[in-house]
């Protein structure tokens, strides 16, 4: 029964896989219209879910002395990691683009990570805190999911929103955006006028 079940999860795996990634990188691209953009977002995405997963089988066969990681977990850690990881891309590339607009490149994503950051933190925190809850059940395989999920998340929000998606941005420089483009309007700079001056003028 379990070699079946085994059999019928990687059967999943191949079809799922691929329909999964294909729809957020058509998602991302609906949503950015840039193909550059969707495309690396995608990558950190699924690297994100490779390094989680990688991780996971390290710290449970060598450190807990696991046989290694439940063959059904893979499917649910790559459906939340997936869905997860690109929310978070989608909000800190969209708030990019805004502040690009206005600040320029580097200005524009030190801003966008700043005022993120707060939010992306604050949820990511939250959610590995919920699965991690799911470590305190005494089934292996439901702890190994909740383990394996909670330190996917966190990877995807302190290290790839924060850190390697605006390295690429900054990498790229203009070509994120390909074929679109995207216009910068400086932001004005306030004159200062010397209150003496405008007295004389006005008398």
């Amino acid at each position: 029964m379990q070699a079946d079940a085994r059999d019928a999860v990687n059967r999943d795996i191949a079809v799922v896989g691929p329909v999964v990634v294909v729809l957020i990188w058509v998602i991302l691209l609906l949503l950015l219209r840039s193909l550059v953009a969707a495309t690396y977002l995608l990558g950190s995405v699924v690297l994100s879910f490779v390094s989680a997963v990688g991780l996971s089988v390290v710290i449970f066969q060598y450190a807990l002395g696991h046989p290694g990681l439940g063959y059904q977990n893979v499917v649910w850690m790559f459906i939340f990691l997936a869905a997860l990881g690109a929310d978070y891309n989608i909000l800190i590339i969209s708030r990019v683009r805004e502040e690009i607009r206005t600040r320029g490149l580097s200005g524009g994503v030190r801003a966008a990570v700043a005022r993120t950051g707060g939010v992306v933190t604050s949820a990511g925190l939250i959610l590995a805190g919920t699965f991690a809850v799911l470590t305190t059940f005494p089934l292996r395989d439901v702890f190994q999911l909740g383990f394996a999920v909670a330190l996917g998340v966190l990877i995807d929000t302190f290290i790839v929103r924060a850190l390697f998606v605006p390295s690429i941005v900054l990498l790229l420089r203009r070509w994120n955006w390909w074929p679109s483009r995207i216009g910068t309007t400086p932001v004005p700079v306030p004159v200062r006028v010397d209150e003496s001056d405008a007295v004389t003028k006005i008398r």
